[in-house]
């Protein structure tokens, strides 16, 4: 491996460098090729030259620092130098946020990778106005939220369903919180007793109506939450949800 035209110290690779995640598993030595939207960030909108450091993530062994060996107009050319931190321990939950409009929704994808979310597994209920997710758009927003708050992994994204079949198909072991209008427990002390893998649901603009929220309450894995005496949002309660999850039982 050649090493970086610089000396290595505690300060190498500087907290400034650019963050970003990449699709091939990185490993010492190993060099990257970027094209397109990565090598124009780093080449015309960071400036980056041979020699610039930049920090690397796999979603698979961690994070990574890495050098600029060859920058050239349309690409850009880097090594890997040495590892700097393991892939983060994600807490086992999903978030299950009924589809909303677009930036709305933009904004769930946003925080709760940033609150560190393990999967997001988008719902179709009756009062949704939105039906469908442009699962490139969707990944793009997951990918840039997590490089700007420093995480190792990559939340999972899941293809939209209908409430109807996530229910069929609810794994056994997997609790579900479910987020109601009507009423429950409230949430800091349902999360703050709870122990293995768990889910949060929450609903559309409109609300579930009264046959969903009947189906949702007879699943045998769902438990019914309050987050308190306020109507929220669709995506305010899904963030609030997870601030409120991490905080009892996440990770922080």
């Amino acid at each position: 491996m050649t090493e970086p035209p610089r000396p290595r110290t505690p300060a190498w690779p500087p907290r400034s460098a650019p963050r970003l995640f990449v699709p091939d598993e990185l490993a010492e030595g190993r060099t990257v090729a970027l094209e397109g939207p990565q090598a124009h960030y780093l080449g015309k909108v960071m400036r980056m030259r041979t020699g610039d450091s930049v920090i690397l993530c796999d979603d698979v062994n961690g994070e990574w620092a890495a050098w600029v060996i060859a920058a050239g107009k349309r690409d850009m050319v880097l090594e890997v130098a040495e590892l700097l931190r393991e892939r983060e321990a994600v807490p086992d939950l999903w978030l299950c946020p009924a589809l909303l409009k677009k930036d709305r929704f933009d904004l769930v994808l946003e925080k709760a990778t940033e609150l560190g979310i393990a999967r997001i597994a988008p719902v179709i209920t009756r009062r949704c106005v939105a039906d469908r997710l442009n699962p490139e758009r969707a990944r793009a927003i997951t990918i840039e939220a997590a490089e700007q708050c420093a995480r190792t992994a990559l939340p999972a994204l899941a293809e939209p369903v209908k409430l109807d079949a996530l229910l069929a198909n609810w794994p056994e072991a997997r609790a579900l919180y479910f987020a109601d209008e009507a009423g429950g427990e409230p949430a800091a002390a349902s999360f703050a007793r709870h122990e293995g893998p768990a889910a949060i649901l929450t609903g559309p603009e409109g609300g579930f109506d009264d046959a969903e929220r009947a189906a949702i309450r007879a699943h045998p894995a769902t438990r019914p939450i309050s987050l308190g005496p306020r109507i929220l949002r669709g995506e305010t309660a899904a963030i609030a949800a997870l601030a409120v999850w991490m905080a009892q039982a996440g990770d922080w």
